[in-house]
């Protein structure tokens, strides 16, 4: 080891040491660009990541996930197993025992009341929760005293972290929500952009779609952190404009999802004034293919519901032959680098769930175009589009406003329209695509078109609530608020029963059989979902921004209270 190894090992572990003791507030303010711009602050009211994302600097659950994707408690004094008697001998039960003296932001207790209440909020009759397949199975919450919460399962529950773990499934304040139950939760805008929380920092100003305004919570539980005093979240632009402002102009700290080509990363990554950080985990790019008729001819309130089927969509056919026109690997080159895999899959990882499917990845357009003429459609007068019984074979193919997913349009459009498809092509504003807004008919959840991309992902290492999502009772519709999880709308019986057998199945190795095959089910059996790549997380922060850990298993601001200023 060298003298100059030794002398920078010391600084880094007197930096490390000043940030663990200083005190609250001490490093200024730290600047955030998430250039899909936060419309709400409450996670149970949108499935869009930077909403989650946003929110969990305030709020909070019993748990969350680190970097290796291991449970860690945060609220709770610890994550209850078997061993230590948390878990009942028969999976039924998870009793969580809260940290004696938590306190809200605005000074009050935080009680198991609040856990209760929480609970209730999600699984009301026309709330709308976005994630109601984290409380799947759950037969009573209760309030053993004010720091015990019990959770009792209708049925054994192997994998009992998923009720008020992760980013997607903290605890709300109960006095703050009492009166935001059912369908007034959507109208309760002061407490959804605001939340009173447990989480380092609190909301001291929002403007929806552009900037939240943070500053660190005086009632959080460490008494030196968070380092910053406030944090300025600021929303907007595009990704490679948000690379940018932390590589080349360094006007932010950091920056979220910096999706942008690898050509790009090369030539920012030399400017000195940040660096990439980068990590796989279970984020995939896909295609979902509506089920339902997004006709704007059909009744505000029927469409893209199960009321109306997809005039072509609902045959298989249709949809396996535009899956196979797709040159994955291309995309990948173009798109992402190294930083993207092709994938058929939607749970590509961990590895023990992760289906041995790879069929979809070579293109095959003779093999597409031989699908739909024995499914009858044809290009009967020479224009180049292929119909069947009077109907031409058009989609509306729509995206969020970002460079990669343009060139994925592009690419994919030229496909299919060499497969014989006419293709309108939408952008949508992220911060409009992704937010939660049920008056609005560009989010992804109400699905006005006829296939739509995006990217989405799991917390934590265990599968089973992200692929409830696609249960039947689980479809957005007008009667809960457009925040259904079940984007495509399938409905398949035996696949509620299959995922219902793996909620009740601990055998690891049962349970990562019955998640392959719940994958395939919704991507190689019957392509409603049409994985395209396995997205490396990739996202930039400053040289001056010490503390940060990239983490593809909870959200990427998990640890935002341990962030520091480097000296």
């Amino acid at each position: 080891m060298t003298l100059r190894t030794t002398l920078l090992g010391a600084v880094a572990i007197l930096a490390m040491s000043s940030a663990a003791y200083a005190e609250r507030g001490a490093d200024g303010n730290v600047n955030v660009l998430y250039w899909q711009a936060p419309s709400i602050m409450n996670p149970y009211l949108s499935s869009g990541t930077k909403d989650v994302e946003a929110a969990s600097l305030v709020l909070e659950g019993l748990a969350g996930f680190n970097e290796k994707g291991e449970v860690i408690p945060r609220l709770a004094v610890e994550v209850p197993t078997v061993d230590n008697g948390g878990v009942s001998a028969d999976l039924t039960t998870i009793t969580w025992k809260l940290q004696p003296g938590l306190l809200w932001s605005d000074g009050t207790p935080v009680t198991a009341a609040d856990a209760v209440f929480t609970w209730q909020y999600c699984t009301a009759p026309d709330g709308g929760c976005a994630q109601a397949a984290r409380y799947e199975g759950i037969s009573t919450v209760e309030a053993v005293d004010d720091l015990t919460v019990k959770i009792t399962f209708a049925a054994p529950k192997p994998n009992p972290y998923q009720a008020f773990v992760g980013g997607t499934s903290p605890i709300l304040q109960a006095a703050q929500f009492k009166d935001c139950v059912g369908p007034k939760a959507p109208e309760c805008t002061a407490q959804n952009n605001a939340p009173i929380g447990t989480g380092p920092f609190t909301v001291t100003d929002f403007k929806v779609n552009d900037v939240v305004t943070l500053a660190a919570n005086p009632n959080y539980r460490d008494p030196a952190k968070p380092a910053f005093a406030t944090m300025t979240l600021k929303g907007g632009g595009d990704a490679a404009a948000a690379a940018r402002a932390v590589m080349e102009t360094g006007e932010f700290d950091y920056a979220w999802n910096t999706q942008i080509a690898p050509d790009m990363q090369t030539a920012m990554a030399g400017g000195g004034k940040g660096v990439f950080v980068n990590g796989f985990g279970t984020l995939v790019e896909r295609i979902e293919m509506n089920m339902t008729n997004p006709s704007p001819d059909l009744p505000e309130g029927e469409r893209s519901t199960p009321k109306h089927p997809h005039p072509f969509l609902t045959d298989i056919r249709v949809r396996q032959a535009l899956s196979m026109a797709i040159d994955r690997q291309l995309l990948v080159d173009v798109g992402y680098g190294s930083a993207g895999r092709p994938t058929c899959n939607l749970v590509p990882a961990p590895e023990m769930f992760a289906s041995d499917n790879t069929g979809c990845i070579p293109q095959q357009m003779d093999a597409a175009k031989a699908l739909l003429e024995e499914a009858g459609w044809v290009d009967s007068d020479g224009d180049g589009v292929r119909e069947k019984d009077g109907m031409k074979l058009a989609v509306l193919y729509q995206t969020s406003v970002n460079p990669v997913r343009q060139d994925f349009q592009a690419l994919i459009k030229g496909w299919w329209n060499e497969l014989g498809v006419e293709v309108e092509l939408k952008q949508i504003d992220a911060s409009i695509f992704f937010g939660g807004d049920p008056g609005s008919p560009d989010t992804f959840q109400k699905f006005y078109s006829d296939v739509e991309m995006y990217a989405n992902n799991f917390d934590g290492t265990d599968p089973e609530p992200y692929l409830a999502q696609y249960m039947c009772d689980k479809i957005p519709g007008p009667e809960n608020q457009w925040q259904g999880e079940n984007i495509n709308r399938f409905c398949d019986p035996a696949y509620d029963a299959l995922v219902a057998e793996l909620g009740q199945t601990a055998d690891m190795a049962k349970r990562a059989e019955l998640a392959k095959k719940l994958n395939d089910m919704l991507t190689k059996d019957s392509f409603v979902v049409v994985p395209l790549v396995d997205r490396g997380r990739l996202s930039a922060h400053s040289t001056t921004l010490g503390g940060v850990v990239l983490n593809t298993w909870d959200t990427e601001l998990w640890n935002a209270q341990d962030w520091f200023r480097v000296k």
